[in-house]
């Protein structure tokens, strides 16, 4: 469906800064700041999307997002068919070109997420609706535990099982050691979960090689981005090494290099992130490309508040997400810019049913910055 002579009139643009209320490795200051985006159509017709900015996770900061929107997305895009998704994408490709994957993909994700969100208020369908797909109702989250010392473990376990948490998923790197006694006492806590453990690329191959069957003698189900993205030769060793199913997520920012990666045979899954991806037109195709090969599809996120974090949700629900996602923006912010915020319980999340990302932004709140 196309807009029926809708066209984008007005892309706006909006820090928001959530605080951190718990340690976290990639937020060094006691802040998350996000970019808020609004799209406005002709006919008055608007949408929501957020960028989600780590500069310790990934280069974009909250003031290059800023700039590349306000600069360089907005006016390709003003003027367009709001239903015009691909042909949005490969505007703003034009204006901010790829190097070795999608350039400023974190960008880019605030204006999709917006233009999904402006396309289900316009027919009034949610997006799995949109995407002739039936949705599950909620999504089963899981804690972060990422402490700063082996006996700092249990504390944070306990935090999360008293939150409702049945599942955890751990983050390890550089120090395998640290990391094998950590995973032994989480999985002694919580012997049904599922224990995820995320590198972050904080490995060196010989340590990932060491590490992996040990982890997995421990009780840990899955390996994510166990060496840097730029490795590949790593991700092939500890592929062929099978101790462990071996999941990316850093280096997969475009289908391109996913699809290079699974022909490669380099990976067995993926921990989506349409943050990551440059938003939800990506993120969809490259679950359906993960599936169809037979390999993990795994949830996860940028510590994303709010209308990011509705965006997650949607998508994981929309593909039948069969693993405890790792969404930890509840767990880590305070504030919301939403009416109703997105609430953890007994460790699952509700998946927002409304038109378009189906939350509601309080616009006076976005613009006062309070």
């Amino acid at each position: 469906m196309r807009g029926a002579g809708r066209r984008i009139a007005k892309v706006e643009v909006f820090p928001a800064i959530y605080p951190i209320t718990g340690h976290f490795k990639f937020f060094a200051k006691p802040e998350r700041p996000t970019v808020l985006v609004k799209i406005t159509a002709e006919d008055g017709a608007f949408g929501w999307g957020q960028s989600v900015p780590s500069p310790s996770w990934s280069y974009e900061t909250q003031e290059s997002v800023i700039s590349t929107l306000e600069r360089y997305l907005a006016p390709v895009l003003t003027g367009r068919d709001p239903f015009d998704l691909a042909g949005a994408h490969a505007a703003m490709n034009r204006a901010v070109a790829p190097s070795f994957s999608t350039g400023m993909p974190i960008a880019k994700a605030g204006i999709d997420l917006a233009l999904h969100d402006l396309a289900g208020r316009i027919t009034g369908q949610s997006l799995p609706g949109r995407w002739g797909r039936a949705a599950l109702p909620r999504i089963t989250v899981s804690w972060t535990v990422n402490p700063q010392s082996v006996e700092e473990t249990e504390k944070l376990v306990e935090q999360g099982w008293a939150k409702g948490y049945r599942n955890f998923n751990v983050k390890v790197a550089p120090d395998p050691r640290f990391d094998l006694e950590m995973c032994r006492r989480v999985k002694k806590l919580a012997p049904d979960g599922f224990l995820w453990a995320d590198a972050n690329g904080g490995y060196e191959l010989s340590a990932a090689l060491w590490a992996a069957p040990r982890l997995a003698d421990a009780g840990v189900a899955v390996l994510e981005q166990p060496v840097p993205s730029n490795r590949l030769s790593g991700f092939r060793e500890l592929k062929r090494q099978g101790a462990l199913p071996i999941i990316m997520d850093e280096g997969v920012v475009s289908t391109v290099e996913l699809i290079e990666f699974i022909r490669l045979g380099l990976l067995d899954g993926v921990a989506m992130k349409p943050g990551r991806t440059a938003g939800l037109w990506a993120a969809r195709r490259q679950v359906e490309i993960v599936k169809d090969a037979g390999l993990m599809f795994l949830g996860s996120g940028i510590t994303d508040p709010d209308v990011s974090l509705a965006a997650s949700l949607i998508l994981y629900a929309a593909y039948g997400l069969e693993y405890p996602a790792a969404l930890n923006g509840p767990q880590f912010l305070g504030g919301t810019v939403l009416r109703k915020p997105l609430e953890v319980r007994n460790g699952q999340m509700e998946v927002p049913a409304g038109p378009g990302l189906g939350v509601d932004v309080d616009e006076d709140k976005v613009r006062s910055g309070r």
